[in-house]
């Protein structure tokens, strides 16, 4: 069914491999806005991040298009809003509307990506790109059918449990260490290509719980959130100097970092402040200057029209992007953008029903369970402690009334109704985010 869609693109698509680039795209898990030193970080090492970073164009602005891990990746794959796959979060019993410390019945989530949906690899792949993808998919489970990788458009598919690790570990019972396997079998994708590729990395790193090579922990004073990263940046430093020269290479995170590795931003994962959902990002590669730096806000919506503009493919027809592609910003262009959306109709950790708009230099987030607004200037208050909307009435309610409209365009679900099992006593429920280090596996 999906071929109906895109075939047509074969046509339109005659370039030669060569005018063709092949295309990485990086998707770090749970990598705040300021982990890495291009990002302005000055205690964790990231010396092959840096250098790729400016080797090409920064975008000091740029944001998940969700708060946590499945919503953005279904974003990412489609370059749609939450509300038009309605992925709105992980699907776990833990934060299942009703809980009796919710106050209000959240939204359902749909816990994985329609086997419908036309990802970008769907159409890179009717256009002749060879498509791979290495690492965490989280948008459907097994090997077969249309809700995995290779029912969504990739040619092959690695995972860690293919590789012989246990879920959440990062050693195997043999000690090797999963963000190196990972990347061998990214490497490996890259060798075996004779034509134009595509290929999705989505490591489980930097994600909690944390279990670094002994050597590169003690390196880093026991700091396994540094040590975690500096191998991770190892890694990618390794797999970038195996990729031919005429390849564009996006890297990005899939929603803020934990709260305690966001500071001075507000909030963290799980939340539509800015610590929940800024993210370091670049691009680099063949027609991208180096040493630029964007302000412009950008989304994880963003790299499905940029990777097609890039191979030269025209946009799905009848299909609704969101997303902008990116390539203007690398000769100074703009996006011409008139505000960014964000739409979490759910509990999960600290995180509540919400829903966010940025316009320009200002921010408005709507809580569905206290009914409230809350406006912040992020030029002047990027940590979002000053709350505008009583001081600029005007202003948050114009912006208010266009985060309705465009909730009501994309029939975006707004959670009231009371939850009858509510217990304001309940204890709220902890994720394994929350839970500490536990179930190592790791041959020392």
């Amino acid at each position: 069914m999906k071929r109906l869609f895109t075939c047509f693109l074969l046509a339109a698509t005659a370039l030669s491999a060569v005018a063709r680039p092949n295309l990485v795209v990086i998707l770090i898990d749970d990598m705040g806005w300021n982990d890495t030193g291009f990002a302005g970080n000055k205690t964790i090492h990231t010396p092959h991040l840096d250098r790729l970073a400016q080797s090409g164009i920064i975008f000091t602005q740029a944001y998940a298009a969700a708060p946590n891990c499945a919503p953005t990746r279904a974003c990412l794959m489609t370059g749609q809003y939450t509300p038009r796959h309605e992925v709105y979060t992980v699907v776990d019993e833990r934060h299942s509307p009703g809980q009796p410390n919710h106050k209000i019945m959240a939204a359902p989530s749909k816990p994985e990506l329609d086997g419908g949906a036309i990802t970008f690899a769907d159409v890179l792949q009717d256009a002749g790109y060879a498509t791979g993808m290495v690492g965490m998919w989280n948008l459907g489970r097994g090997r077969k059918g249309p809700r995995v990788p290779t029912g969504q458009g990739f040619d092959s598919y690695v995972q860690p449990k293919d590789l012989g690790f246990e879920k959440d570990s990062y050693f195997d019972p043999e000690g090797n260490y999963l963000t190196d396997r990972l990347t061998d079998k990214a490497i490996e994708f890259t060798k075996n290509q004779t034509k134009p590729f595509l290929l999705y990395v989505a490591y489980h790193a930097v994600h909690s719980p944390f279990d670094p090579k002994p050597e590169t922990l003690r390196k880093n004073n026991g700091n396994e959130y540094a040590a975690t990263i500096e191998t991770l940046d190892e890694n990618i430093g390794r797999l970038a100097a195996a990729l031919p020269e005429d390849t564009v290479l996006i890297f990005t995170s899939d929603n803020g970092g934990t709260r305690r590795y966001v500071e001075p931003l507000r909030g963290g994962k799980g939340t539509l402040y800015e610590g929940g959902l800024r993210v370091p990002a670049f691009a680099c590669g063949p027609g991208i200057k180096p040493h630029q730096q964007s302000a412009e806000p950008i989304s994880s919506i963003d790299v499905y029209p940029t990777l097609l503009e890039l191979a030269g493919v025209p946009m799905p027809g009848n299909l609704p992007l969101d997303g902008k592609s990116l390539v203007p910003l690398w000769s100074g262009g703009s996006l011409k953008r008139d505000a960014l959306f964000w739409h979490f109709p759910c509990y999960i950790g600290q995180g509540g029903p919400t829903s966010a708009m940025r316009k320009g230099k200002y921010k408005l987030l709507e809580f569905f369970e206290t009914e409230t607004t809350e406006l912040y200037d992020l030029d002047s208050d990027p940590e979002e402690r000053n709350n505008l909307s009583k001081a600029e009435p005007k202003r948050a309610n114009k912006l208010y009334a266009e985060l309705k409209q465009w909730q009501a365009d994309l029939n975006a679900p707004r959670p009231a109704e009371p939850n009858p099992d509510y217990d304001p006593t309940a204890p709220r429920k902890k994720g394994r985010d929350e839970r500490g280090n536990k179930g190592r596996n790791k041959k020392k």
